[in-house]
């Protein structure tokens, strides 16, 4: 048994109404407030296009699901109005449905994003430091929502780099948690899957996100994107594996009362863990430090439970300086005190303004 150590009853606490998205009701906006402008990508369950509002001009992301389940598509659509407006996360604008094909499609904010392959090899220390910030304050608000998003990875990590901006987007394979309960292990793509998907552990919990959170990094960190590249779900386990060792696989089993499937017969083999350090090259050292190298040793872990949760991580020295940037920042934007004509803060608007002008 294994419940998450954080937010466990987020989901209890706010009420069946919340979680229960078998009951949500659907209202439809209108589809002819949209235009399709360009296809911008598109994924398992979905094609999405950059689009316009044609009401007021502005920008906006369509995304037309493919034909699935429809308790899936409530799903995702319950957790996208149920984490509207937190912090680093897509906002969902609208959701339509074609009047014809009754497909059904969800209009969000526009991004203006810089492709991962591209941005991230060019980013500084301080940028990475920054953004895997961003990340966790995105992770951090929906856990604390009761919802795991079960598919962190590059390609779901908007980043305007211009802005500054980064958004965490496709809830589709999104869920609530609720202790004690025992999910679908085929969630996650491959090379970001924890160590719980890969040996049919089901009652996972949030901390499957921060391994995928450790699997971005370490890519970044090491210039190697997936730092973890398996052909596939069996191949994906080795390569952990030689990483992380064999013993505390084995420990990490031993605690939850689990077995390996016999498909892993012969492929997994004796192997020591080995040292971080060993990653670093010439070309990525500014980027893997010691500091970074403590980071990613607190994520990367098999048990679930010994790994950082999204709190605890933005805690980390790692990043005291983006930290120490945002307080800085904050403090050069509040708002100066009024001064009073008598020269005490808090005097009445009219002394600040300039005697004999209207």
């Amino acid at each position: 048994m294994s419940v998450a150590r954080v937010y466990k009853d987020a989901c209890t606490k706010r009420g069946r109404e919340y979680w229960d998205y078998d009951a949500l009701e659907m209202e439809w906006g209108d589809q002819e407030d949209y235009e399709v402008v360009r296809k911008v990508g598109r994924g398992k369950y979905s094609e999405v296009f950059e689009g316009v509002n044609v009401c007021n001009g502005e920008k906006c992301i369509i995304k037309i699901l493919k034909p699935v389940r429809k308790r899936k598509i409530k799903r995702e659509i319950k957790i996208l109005q149920n984490i509207c407006g937190g912090v680093n996360v897509i906002s969902m604008l609208d959701v339509t449905r074609d009047p014809y094909s009754r497909t059904p499609a969800l209009i969000f904010e526009y991004v203006n994003n810089a492709d991962f392959r591209v941005l991230y090899p060019s980013l500084s220390d301080f940028d990475v430091r920054f953004y895997m910030y961003q990340l966790l304050r995105a992770l951090d608000f929906c856990h604390s929502m009761g919802i795991m998003h079960r598919d962190v990875k590059p390609h779901n990590v908007m980043i305007d780099h211009a802005q500054r901006k980064l958004r965490l987007i496709d809830w589709g394979l999104a869920e609530f948690y609720h202790p004690n309960q025992e999910y679908n292990v085929r969630v996650a793509s491959r090379f970001y899957k924890g160590p719980e998907l890969l040996v049919d552990f089901r009652e996972y919990d949030y901390s499957l996100d921060m391994w995928s959170l450790g699997c971005m990094f370490a890519g970044i960190i090491f210039r190697k994107e997936p730092f973890f590249r398996g052909r596939d779900n069996y191949d994906q386990l080795v390569r952990i594996t030689k990483v992380l060792g064999t013993n505390d696989l084995h420990l990490y089993l031993q605690k939850y009362g689990l077995e390996l499937s016999s498909h892993y017969n012969g492929l997994i083999r004796k192997a020591p863990k080995k040292a971080w350090a060993s990653f670093v090259s010439a070309e990525n050292r500014h980027l893997a430090h010691s500091d970074a190298l403590d980071f990613l040793d607190k994520l990367l872990r098999y048990d679930h439970q010994d790994r950082l949760t999204a709190a605890e991580a933005m805690q980390h020295p790692y990043f005291f300086p983006v930290v120490m940037q945002i307080g800085t920042e904050e403090e050069e934007h509040s708002p100066e005190p009024s001064v009073s004509s008598s020269g005490s803060a808090g005097g009445s608007a009219n002394a600040a303004v300039p005697m004999g002008e209207d």
